[in-house]
């Protein structure tokens, strides 16, 4: 087990769900399409060419497999916000979609929220964002699935619920909901690059007929990803969002990126066969945090569902740490790489959309933050970042009493 803390002085990682250090196993898979095959999947007429189609459909089958699907049912994409995009431009933009309504969560992801608010600004659609379990539930961020039978009507084109949340670590009844839609004749669609690799995926049992992922949350190369799309019927009409050679069934023109492809199925392939053990390690780690900073702090709230394996990720902790801003702790342990909240919206200074829509205070909410352990973490580093939180946490307090 590699430490995350490398010898040139970066700090410890603990930020794996923004993204997550390739594994060096991944990298051998990886050079040698881009120093000896390193032909154009496209290119049908010489060997280069065939060798690196050849490589595409070997990766295409092993993460069909994982998510048991069909080869035919991946299209390769740069990552989830573009799958997610995809998917929801492409049911919504489609000339034969079946309604003006689509319905979601307000916990999603921004890259699944933004492209709805687009769709609201320039076609009109109508976008409901359904309400979670909020704070004092059982189960704090879960969505109620007879929410969601509720909330279709006749005109809704599509349902989006993401399947793991990358804030709070939530993990959605989505098989429910699926069965909801599939009885509706609605399709849906799910984000769950959070998911894959750390928890057993589906496809036909979750009853999904769009489902997003990205290669650099499960140790794979950034800038890679895929989106399933159900074949079969009733058949799924998506409009492309970009046009060119026609790759990818149409539905995603341009050159593939075989070496990123390939990483992405070798990252897929090594987190399927660790798993089991894997996710134990992690759910260790996790719980080992939460315990020294529970222990050793007061005022410190877990934020989000219990640290049970059926409702949350084993890699996830999000936790509030009372008379202590968030960025200003982060600032002061610079030893160790943690965040606020989703890193695509690092740069805004609102607080959590996430951690508000399940009720927290926006004091509570600026003095959060997440962590996410990965497979490079070690009890020894887990250790070391407590003693580092709770040192912050309490000179932190101290400066503000006496302010």
């Amino acid at each position: 087990m590699l430490a995350s803390t490398m010898s040139n002085g970066l700090p410890l990682y603990l930020d794996n769900h923004s993204t997550t250090r390739v594994d060096p196993r991944v990298v051998a898979a990886m050079l040698p399409m881009l120093t000896e095959n390193y032909g154009n999947a496209g290119s049908v007429s010489h060997p280069y060419g065939w060798e690196a189609a050849e490589a595409v459909n070997r990766s295409r089958e092993t993460i069909a497999a994982a998510i048991q699907a069909k080869p035919r049912e991946i299209v390769f994409t740069s990552g989830a916000t573009e799958s997610n995009n995809l998917a929801i431009r492409g049911i919504a933009e489609h000339p034969r979609r079946q309604g003006d309504q689509i319905l979601s969560v307000a916990t999603e992801h921004k890259a699944v929220l933004d492209p709805l608010a687009r769709l609201q600004r320039r076609l009109g659609l109508e976008i409901r964002l359904l309400p979670v379990a909020g704070v004092g539930s059982d189960c704090p961020g879960r969505l109620d699935p007879q929410q969601v039978a509720d909330a279709i009507t006749d005109r809704t084109a599509l349902v989006s619920v993401m399947l793991a949340n990358n804030e709070i670590g939530v993990i959605q009844p989505l098989a429910e909901i699926g069965a909801i839609c599939r009885e509706r004749g609605v399709p849906l669609h799910c984000d769950a690059t959070q998911a894959l690799g750390k928890i057993p995926i589906d496809a036909r049992t979750l009853n999904v007929d769009l489902m997003s992922f990205s290669a650099h949350k499960l140790y794979g190369p950034k800038g890679v990803g895929c989106l399933y799309i159900r074949r079969g019927a009733p058949r799924l009409r998506l409009e492309p969002q970009i046009d060119g050679g026609g790759q990818e069934q149409n539905y995603r023109s341009g050159t593939l990126n075989t070496a990123g492809i390939v990483g992405f199925a070798k990252a897929v392939e090594l987190c399927l066969a660790e798993m089991p053990t894997e996710s134990v390690r992690l759910r260790g780690l996790r719980d080992r945090l939460f315990e020294r900073l529970e222990t050793r702090l007061d005022r410190v709230v877990l934020n989000g569902p219990p640290l049970t394996p059926e409702l949350r990720l084993d890699n996830n902790l999000n936790c509030s740490f009372a008379l202590v801003d968030g960025e200003a702790l982060m600032m002061s342990m610079g030893e160790l790489a943690v965040s606020s909240g989703s890193a695509c919206t690092s740069t805004n200074p609102e607080p959590s959309h996430v951690l508000r829509a399940i009720g927290l205070s926006d004091d509570a909410t600026r003095s959060s933050l997440r962590f996410g352990l990965g497979r490079f973490n070690t009890e020894q580093e887990i250790d070391r970042a407590s003693d580092l939180i709770v040192e912050s946490v309490a000179r932190l307090r101290k400066m503000s009493s006496m302010a």
